[in-house]
């Protein structure tokens, strides 16, 4: 379908308004939770709501809100949200695209002149760059198992998230949200299937869990030239064979549309002549079959023991994240299905092998997710790309379920 002009322009002015917040000299942008940075794009957030004469209101754990002056609050309302926090040195794309979303369809409702009940959301700490926990603001707020007892995690200045929300006034034990009467969320795909089947919108059926452990492995450090081959307990190598492992794993559970990576490695003491003593990995398991994640988890358990048994190393294997799928409303999907085919939207159902703050309101509330096509599938990457044009399919699929709604 084609957008207006002033669509494009409004669209294209929020983006460039959170455009320069965070950003790198390679091209990215770094706004991890519950930093300055995160704060600064909050900030711009209500700001934006003030420019249309929007109310705003942060809740116990950071989370921004904007509503229509002229609605009932004590009314049940549609939270259209996502998150405004990135990975380390990512793309621009991720999360903001979502707040956009909100924003045209709320101007979309005051320009058409229909009251619907309508509050976006900006989500604090989604992704888990910054404490090693993702979905942090979602997860509080709605009383998610999975967010229990994380005060401890400790942030890249090695300040745990109590002491950060003690410093921020916020709480770590928070009352659940009330009145939401259905989430939906839209996001960039963060994959390539829209793009390779030429879809413009993809409406999401279930959520793959994740299931991340970090590995210890503690070798010795030792002299790299005084200390023979055969003499050697180096825990940078077993960590190199399980790392390999871990891959042919998620090779063979990918019939099951299950992935296996090693996104971080800590070596100690990191030094040139200096037989690795001790490394740490950080093992990213995802997958929609529960089964597949069990046969994925005792395969690294098996593979760890093995591993540092032949080569006489000690090791833990410490689970920090276990999170069933999650479906979506069937109910909901059918709806945004519906609406894009009345658009004549091309679209599809599809997963999502990435995590989102759609999984922390799953239990609450109906909730749904709408995806659009991002280029090449890149994402949590300077190169994230995605149209002003597709952010605008997205939102107009939102927006005539919503009126569908208020009919």
């Amino acid at each position: 379908m084609q957008h207006s002009i002033e669509d494009i322009e409004y669209a294209e002015y929020l983006f460039d308004k959170f455009y320069g917040i965070g950003s790198s000299e390679n091209g990215g942008v770094t706004r991890l939770g519950y930093t300055e940075v995160e704060d600064e794009m909050h900030d711009t957030f209500k700001l934006l709501g003030d420019e249309k004469g929007y109310g705003n209101y942060t809740d116990e754990v950071g989370n921004t809100y904007l509503y229509s002056k002229d609605c009932d609050m004590d009314e049940e309302y549609y939270l259209i949200a996502s998150h405004l926090d990135s990975v380390i040195e990512g793309g621009r794309y991720d999360g903001v695209a979502g707040i956009i979303t909100g924003l045209l369809i709320m101007n979309w409702a005051k320009r058409d002149g229909l009251s619907l009940p309508i509050r976006i959301g900006a989500m604090r700490c989604e992704e888990s760059s910054n404490f090693g926990r993702s979905t942090i603001g979602s997860g509080l707020i709605t009383g998610e198992v999975y967010k229990h007892d994380i005060g401890d995690a400790v942030n890249k200045q090695g300040e745990s998230l109590r002491e950060v929300f003690k410093r921020k006034g916020y709480s770590l034990q928070p009352p659940r949200i009330q009145g939401v009467k259905e989430y939906i969320e839209l996001h960039i795909e963060q994959g390539k299937v829209l793009e390779e089947y030429g879809d413009r919108i993809g409406i999401v059926q279930t959520i793959a869990g994740p299931r991340r452990f970090n590995i210890h492995i503690h070798g010795n450090a030792e002299h790299s030239g005084a200390t023979p081959m055969g003499m050697r307990t180096d825990a940078l190598c077993a960590a190199a064979e399980i790392i390999l492992e871990i891959e042919e794993i998620g090779k063979s559970e990918s019939i099951y549309q299950s992935v296996a990576t090693v996104g971080t490695v800590s070596n100690k003491p990191n030094a040139l002549n200096v037989i690795p003593g001790e490394v740490q990995l950080g093992v990213d398991m995802r997958g929609i079959d529960p089964a597949s994640l069990d046969r994925m988890e005792a395969r690294l358990k098996a593979v760890c023991k093995r591993v540092c048994e032949k080569r006489k190393l000690k090791y833990f294997r410490e689970k920090t994240s276990d999170i069933p799928p999650i479906g979506m409303s069937m109910e909901l999907q059918q709806k945004l299905l519906r609406a894009a085919k009345e658009l004549k939207i091309p679209h599809r159902s599809m997963i999502s092998g990435a995590g989102h703050d759609a999984m922390s309101f799953a239990h609450i509330c109906d909730t749904a997710m709408v995806f659009i096509p991002c280029a090449k599938g890149i994402s949590h990457n300077k190169k994230e790309f995605t149209t002003i044009e597709s952010i605008c399919d997205g939102a107009q699929v939102i927006y005539q379920y919503l009126k569908e709604e208020a009919r």
